[in-house]
């Protein structure tokens, strides 16, 4: 008995300390067509992204696509170290082989861990050559103060961004992947293996003025999200990190979309 309370003490403290719990929140407010910040809070500090990493993801597999390097219709084998991903995931099996376009759609929609694995993987040999990848990606969008470790956004030592990065990052998905961007507003989608569901379908159903939505949570994190609105000639684009729960980021969101709408005046446009 005095083993069993031991090893029971030793777990729990182990796992206590284990665990990073999101204590700061930052937000940017950028216009989506100018690229103009019209609101900023902790925007330059580096925080964990979550699985608005995978906006990364799927920027440099969109690119990978367009220069010709890979195909949406290549079969990409599933490794071990991807099946056995943390949720959420498809739910993919060693071995199994899956067309790149419903990995993409996996990413996208659903926000899979699997599916992104298994996409860096395929890409560069392996996830940290594919998040070197990443990194140089960012340098040369202007995302300064971003550090790439993984291609999911699982909470890992130095994986850090900043809301700002991110919004330049989602304006650039918006501005040079036009054919891809509907991705972000697809409420379900077949993933192949199965229907798939967006992970961020409550904020999409809170305003008709989304185009483009992907959120994330850790705990290091806590609720994250970048979203486009756009409405009467203009966008916005809105990052949050540090939400307290789904409820009060898209009650922020909705707060920053008004202030956003309000800044950007018609003169800007023309």
């Amino acid at each position: 008995m005095f083993f069993l309370r031991a090893v029971l003490l030793f777990l729990l403290i182990s796992w206590n300390t284990s665990i990073v719990f999101a204590d700061k929140y930052a937000a940017t407010v950028m216009d989506g067509l100018t690229g103009e910040i019209l609101f900023a809070e902790d925007d330059k500090m580096r925080l964990h992204p979550a699985g608005i990493t995978k906006l990364m993801t799927l920027y440099v597999t969109f690119e990978a696509i367009e220069n010709g390097e890979v195909g949406l219709d290549d079969r990409v084998e599933i490794s071990n170290h991807a099946a056995w991903e943390a949720p959420a995931k498809l739910g993919l099996r060693q071995g199994q082989e899956i067309r790149l376009r419903y990995l993409l759609r996996a990413v996208g929609v659903q926000g899979a861990n699997d599916a992104s694995t298994a996409i860096a993987e395929y890409l560069e040999g392996s996830e940290a050559t594919f998040a070197r990848r990443m990194n140089r990606t960012a340098k040369r969008l202007g995302m300064a103060r971003s550090t790439f470790k993984n291609a999911h956004g699982l909470t890992e030592s130095g994986h850090l961004t900043t809301t700002t990065d991110m919004a330049i990052l989602f304006k650039a998905l918006h501005d040079d992947f036009p054919d891809y961007f509907n991705l972000f507003r697809r409420k379900t989608t077949s993933a192949g293996v199965k229907t798939i569901k967006n992970s961020a379908r409550r904020l999409l159903n809170s305003d008709e003025t989304i185009i483009g939505a992907k959120t994330g949570y850790t705990r290091a994190s806590g609720y994250s999200a970048a979203v486009y609105n756009s409405q009467l000639g203009k966008s916005v684009i809105i990052v949050i990190f540090g939400g307290r729960s789904t409820t009060t980021m898209i009650s922020q969101i909705h707060k920053l979309r008004d202030l956003g709408f309000r800044k950007v005046s018609f003169e800007k446009l023309e």
